[in-house]
């Protein structure tokens, strides 16, 4: 039974410096590791951190972040070389502030930053992927258990990944003065509540991303790539 209580944020997980809540989020299904990176934003990466992003593997940031939110805090991924695609889950800096209203719109809006991650995993050198959104916490948590789910990960170690966040962040309880989804931990039950909304409106996470874009043989060249058969 998964609950909210904070886990182990993965202190053998990679750090790469000012980058906040790195980590990997493979090995759940039939997604390894290596592949597949989430974080907070990258805006105050360094020359060596961009180093170290290349060292594990990264060669495409997916940014969900609003517009201007990376206007006023664009990644700093210089000169590495590292492909940058803006894919934002919300265009503007305007989303219901109730998370039992956020996160079932964030389940349907984060369809096609999910369809870009997913081409990018299909590109020809396989190299890793990072999603990213501010905190790298709620967007990012949505975008990438929808991609968890689809390569075979189950709810409970999906959401059990998804409360690393917390630890991460040193999380504990929302903050009664800052306004915003920032100083809030995430919970368990709004993003079982977002998976079920894709089956509700869906019938399967297949169709959601078919919804958004994704061709079938895509999908199925995916779950071939990891070794997955539906």
């Amino acid at each position: 039974m998964i609950t909210d209580e904070p886990t182990d944020a993965g202190a053998d997980g990679p750090a790469v410096p000012e980058v906040r809540n790195l980590r990997d989020a493979g090995g759940l299904g039939a997604l390894p590791r290596g592949v597949l990176y989430r974080s907070g934003a990258l805006d105050r990466l360094t020359a060596d951190g961009a180093l170290a992003l290349l060292d594990l593997g990264v060669r495409t940031v997916v940014d969900l972040r609003s517009t201007p939110e990376t206007a006023a805090r664009p990644d700093a991924l210089g000169d590495s070389g590292i492909r940058y695609l803006h894919v934002p889950v919300f265009a503007e800096q305007r989303w219901p502030e109730e998370q039992a209203e956020l996160y079932p719109l964030m389940a349907e809006l984060a369809g096609r930053p999910a369809v870009a991650a997913l081409r990018a995993l299909l590109a020809a050198e396989r190299r890793a992927v990072l999603v990213h959104c501010a905190s790298g916490k709620d967007r990012t948590g949505v975008v990438v258990a929808l991609l968890q789910s689809l390569l075979g990960a189950g709810e409970p170690e999906i959401l059990a990944d998804f409360l690393r966040s917390n630890t991460a962040l040193g999380l504990t309880a929302p903050h009664p003065h800052v306004p915003g989804h920032a100083t809030r931990p995430v919970a368990a039950v709004h993003l079982r509540r977002a998976l079920l909304s894709v089956r509700s409106h869906h019938g399967t996470l297949d169709e959601h991303l078919r919804s958004h874009g994704a061709r079938p043989s895509e999908l199925a060249a995916l779950r071939s790539e990891f070794g997955l058969t539906k």
